[in-house]
């Protein structure tokens, strides 16, 4: 399979094939989450230049027995990703699962850990006809591996404040993230504040605000909605993604079914905090998690599409990208504040309180036209992945200054 994609790729674009390759330690695993993300989106296109080589997540956290069963799920899905092996996803893509070892806070293992990275990934590019790529890191717990690799350029994506993480040892990872600005020939950031505030610590900096997949989302709704959606009483207050503690705050949700009873909250994603009192509600329906492809079919069912972030650093230093998502299918969006929301005020209801919220969602429902949704998707409509993936490219083998686009 490995030789034949190869061959097929020379043979159309002639030698020039090899000369553009990337390696991306990414943040996520491409088997378990969503795909929305912006490593998986520029790596999907990136893959169009040249061979392509996705590393799933490298193990960060420590190892918390306290956890339970969430933790073994998590050693479960792992241990499953890294027997996957190599494997293509398409054109030049390939996603690859090393194995590694949760001792990044341990200093005598940390050495060992890296060399043992180091080698599959090395083993595994060369594999595929990587020999000298442009080395891409998010995942901060790859620093080391990413520094001492053979590469043509070195991309540090801070997309989000990793050392913030829960059962990560803030001081490595912070002490990563440091040495990564050092180093890379280009650090792009997502957030404005924190490209701001952490720019001068970089070789080179960069401001990349997240794209969508416009096309994807920007659909009219079906007559023919899913069947797990089908069915459930209107209005259909909505949200996809993650429902994780660190980010969603659950009591502010539980807060704000109370106070609607007569609307349906749906929620499309993994759950990985408690929230039983939550999903106890009879006007609440977890769905689940759903392949990316089928997000837009649920979020056109919405007829409010809402975001209840925590105030935290990470809050305030992301950019979620379900926000694009949301205004790209048209949908009203109320969202509690968070940095980059400052961008998006004349198309998004902003509320700091549940008893807001409810306001913001009446108003919101009763003030929707097609005036609005056609002003929500062109906020978004150039925003697409295809011109965030180019500005990178023009950026890395262009432009030389600091500065943000």
């Amino acid at each position: 399979m490995i030789d034949m994609i190869k061959n097929k790729r020379k043979s159309s674009l002639g030698k020039e094939a090899n000369d553009l390759s990337f390696v991306c330690f990414g943040g996520q695993d491409w088997w378990y989450h969503n795909r929305g993300h912006i490593d998986f989106q520029l790596m999907k296109r990136f893959s169009s230049k040249g061979i392509t080589l996705y590393v799933n997540s490298i193990v960060m956290q420590k190892a918390n027995l306290h956890e339970g069963k969430k933790l073994i799920k998590r050693f479960v899905r792992k241990t499953k990703s890294i027997f996957k092996g190599l494997k293509w996803a398409n054109e030049d893509l390939w996603i690859y699962s090393p194995f590694t070892l949760p001792v990044h806070h341990i200093n005598w293992a940390r050495p060992f850990n890296e060399l043992l990275v180091r080698l599959q990934v090395l083993f595994t590019s060369r594999k595929i006809g990587i020999h000298f790529p442009i080395v891409w890191v998010v995942c901060p717990a790859a620093c080391d591996t990413a520094i001492k690799m053979r590469k043509s350029a070195l991309v540090y994506q801070r997309t989000d404040l990793y050392e913030e993480f829960p059962n990560v040892d803030y001081v490595t990872i912070r002490d990563y993230d440091l040495k990564l600005k050092e180093n890379a020939d280009l650090t792009l950031f997502v957030n404005r504040r924190l490209y701001m505030a952490e720019s001068e610590q970089c070789k080179r900096a960069f401001y990349l605000d997240h794209g969508v997949d416009y096309d994807m989302f920007a659909i009219e709704k079906k007559t023919a909605w899913p069947l797990d959606v089908d069915g459930i009483k209107k209005p259909l207050i909505g949200y996809f993604g993650t429902i994780d503690g660190h980010t969603v705050d659950i009591k502010f949700l539980e807060e704000l079914v109370e106070l609607l009873p007569n609307m349906s909250f749906v929620f499309v994603g993994d759950v990985s905090s408690p929230c039983s009192l939550l999903k106890s509600k009879k006007n609440v329906w977890m769905l689940g998690q759903k392949p990316y492809m089928q997000i837009p079919d649920y979020g056109s069912c919405f007829d409010v599409c809402i975001m209840a972030w925590r105030h935290t650093r990470w809050i305030e230093s992301c950019n979620p990208i379900k926000l694009k998502e949301y205004l790209a299918l048209g949908k009203p969006v109320v969202s509690t504040p968070f940095t980059e929301l400052e961008n998006y005020q004349d198309v998004v209801y902003e509320a700091a309180t549940p008893k807001e919220f409810v306001e913001c969602i009446k108003r919101a429902l009763a003030e929707d036209s097609p005036e609005r949704i056609a002003a929500r998707r062109k906020k978004v409509q150039t925003s697409t992945w295809d011109s965030k993936a180019e500005l990178v490219l023009q950026e890395l083998f262009g432009k030389a200054n600091d500065h943000s686009a």
